[in-house]
């Protein structure tokens, strides 16, 4: 069980979204062995998945790194004894592009006047 056994490293996550987190996490450790990282993580992306819609990501493992883009209140990362969970809703860095956004462009010409 994880009770008392969870380090939270960074979040801005709300109180409650944390604690769902963390017994996400303790459950997923009851199910799972440790050593499956990959069924930990989808475990844990799936129920946030269901319990604050789509977008989340898990990374569960002993040693990475990251660098992410996260929607505002939607980040955390907590060990649980030697295991990392980095869970965070991912956030578009870029505007959609907006159709027919070409239609406005002159054409440059062909390539027979382009020699001339």
């Amino acid at each position: 069980m994880l009770e008392g056994k969870a380090a939270i490293g960074e979040t801005d996550m709300l109180q409650t979204m944390q604690q769902d987190a963390l017994d996400l996490a303790a459950k997923a450790l009851d199910f799972f062995d440790a050593t499956d990282a990959i069924a930990i993580a989808r475990f844990i992306k799936q129920e946030f998945d269901r319990m604050y819609g789509p977008g989340w990501q898990c990374v569960v493992g002993r040693d990475f790194g990251s660098f992410v883009t996260h929607c505002f209140g939607c980040f955390i990362y907590f060990q649980v004894g030697s295991l990392s969970i980095l869970l965070f809703r991912g956030s578009a860095s870029y505007p959609e592009p907006e159709k027919n956004q070409f239609e406005a462009l002159e054409p440059l010409g062909t390539l027979d006047t382009m020699k001339a």
